[in-house]
């Protein structure tokens, strides 16, 4: 999942291998779950916004957090 002030905007999809990682199970039992109604809403929000880091470019705080 990908942030932004606590706002969940987007993630990237688990192939088998991962789904089946003991880490990744332990990492998702532990965090809160989102719908993927929860991501478009806070999108759509991050959109009306204009801090949509996809659409939008963002002055970042901390630039060598975002993955590459």
């Amino acid at each position: 999942m990908y942030f932004i002030e606590n706002v969940a905007f987007q993630f990237d999809s688990l192939d088998r291998i991962d789904k089946e990682d003991k880490w990744v199970l332990s990492e998702a039992a532990s965090n809160e779950e989102y719908t993927i109604k929860d991501v478009i809403i806070s999108s759509d929000y991050l959109l009306q916004e204009e801090c949509h880091p996809v659409v939008h470019e963002l002055d970042l705080i901390n630039p060598e957090l975002i993955p590459e």
